[in-house]
């Protein structure tokens, strides 16, 4: 055999090795998505600058959309947990960081309300405490409930909360302030919605690690290659590695919480509850636990989504939102942790950002022309001369709303033709050792019911 041979065999079985890694199936996918946004910027003919700010959206979509699915898979993929109220729990997470964090005293107008004026990282522990209570809420009466009914409370309680915000009681009242002297007016704005005018947290995040040279350098850097104020593009590129810092987290804290005792007694309750309940299992305990700790995740994503925005409106939290972080759980696979990022980055590159570029690279490619302005002009010529031109053009400048249809037909595709996902996968590792090296030999215990020794009976079936 060739010295050839012999090492075809081996390259195969190290690139199988290496693809049975989490991170390289990550970082595959990843690279992908880059190029290909790449080089439809090219195509497109960007600037340097559109290119930059193409990959810095991209980056801010993926790192908000992995996150989440990665806290609704602690839910439905661990525990089973059928939660459809996710953008309840981030709008109680950014509505609370923002009431705790935001300046004494608004700027003025109504909906420029104030808040208690504390530090950054106390409101954004106040917003994760605040949506995990209310998980907590949630959690206790839809005990007894599976599967639709605590998904009729989840999004009623999202629904409920919109509606809250919403309210004109709410939007703004008078609070003690021993720091003003007298009173503060604080609130959450009502349908207006909430400025959020408290310091940049980025660059607050930047000077705590002492990074503000380094920051400054790359802004330097940039400034050679765009040179029109390329201080915006720095940040929303370094926010958006921020974001993948914080997947990076989810991405540990869960593989670690499904590899401990209390990951595998979630999967246990995902699998029969009444089981693991007759094993000696407080369930009860168990899921209020992992419902409290994706709501507070849920509600870190919606602090870390919008808190850069400079404003926040209750209108923004629609069940669509919801749906939104189920279809990138679908992709994926539910109960993978990989299946989740992976999930959430294609369909933030795919589903979510991707029919706006198909629509721009169809329309730079092929000039195609103006399109009609309404769906009969559209759809007459189709049927009276078989032209379909006409139709087309005007899908193709509806492609914005036609998304919520893509992303309905590739759901139901994925749940006709493979509804556990990529990666999606139910069989998991019960034992906390791997049972591997047992022994096999003459000291391996006798069968006790046939009273022979394992070696002896392979032995017999070798003999056999």
């Amino acid at each position: 055999m060739s010295a050839e041979t012999d090492a075809g065999p081996s390259t195969v079985e190290t690139a199988r090795r290496l693809w049975a890694e989490d991170a390289v199936k990550i970082t595959v996918v990843l690279l992908v998505i880059y190029t290909a946004y790449l080089l439809s910027g090219l195509v497109l003919g960007y600037s340097v600058r559109g290119q930059l700010n193409s990959l810095a959206s991209l980056t801010f979509y993926i790192g908000v959309f992995a996150t989440l699915a990665l806290a609704l898979n602690l839910h439905w993929g661990y525990t089973g947990l059928f939660n459809i109220g996710v953008v309840g729990f981030m709008a109680v997470g950014i509505y609370v960081m923002a009431f705790v964090s935001k300046p004494l005293y608004g700027s003025g107008g109504a909906a420029q309300v104030g808040g208690l004026g504390l530090p950054i990282p106390v409101g954004i522990l106040a917003g994760m405490i605040a949506a995990a209570l209310l998980g907590f809420v949630v959690a206790l009466p839809a005990l007894r409930l599976r599967a639709d009914y605590l998904a009729i409370v989840t999004i009623a309680m999202s629904e409920i909360v919109r509606f809250t915000f919403l309210s004109s009681t709410f939007q703004q009242f008078q609070v003690p302030h021993t720091l003003a002297g007298d009173t503060t007016r604080v609130g959450f704005g009502g349908g207006s919605g909430l400025i959020l005018d408290f310091p940049d947290p980025l660059l607050a995040f930047i000077d705590m690690l002492g990074l503000s040279g380094a920051y400054a350098g790359l802004v330097a850097f940039v400034g050679r290659i765009v040179a029109n104020n390329p201080e915006p593009i720095v940040h929303s590129l370094v926010y958006g590695v921020v974001l993948l810092g914080f997947v990076t987290a989810y991405f540990w804290l869960l593989k670690r919480t499904g590899e401990s005792p209390f990951g595998r007694v979630l999967k246990a309750i995902r699998e029969d509850e009444d089981v693991a309940r007759a094993l000696g299992k407080n369930t009860d305990r168990f899921k209020i636990t992992s419902f409290m700790l994706g709501c507070a995740l849920m509600g870190l994503v919606g602090i870390l989504w919008l808190m850069g925005q400079g404003a926040v409106t209750p209108n923004f939290f629609r069940p669509r939102l919801t749906f939104f972080v189920w279809i990138a759980l679908i992709i994926g696979g539910a109960g993978s942790n990989t299946g989740s990022v992976i999930g959430g980055a294609l369909f933030a590159a795919v589903l979510y950002q991707g029919p706006l570029y198909f629509q721009n690279l169809v329309t730079s490619v092929f000039q195609p022309g103006d399109a009609p302005g309404s769906f009969g002009p559209a759809v007459a010529p189709l049927i009276s001369g078989l032209d379909p031109v006409p139709f087309l053009l005007y899908t193709l400048d509806s492609v914005r709303q036609l998304q919520l249809v893509v992303m309905g037909v590739v759901l139901v595709w994925l749940m006709h033709n493979r509804p556990e996902g990529m990666l999606g996968h139910r069989k998991e590792t019960a034992a906390a050792i791997p049972l591997v090296g047992r022994p096999t030999g003459e000291g391996s215990a006798p069968d006790p019911e046939t009273g022979t020794s394992r070696a002896d009976a392979e032995g017999g079936e070798e003999g056999e």
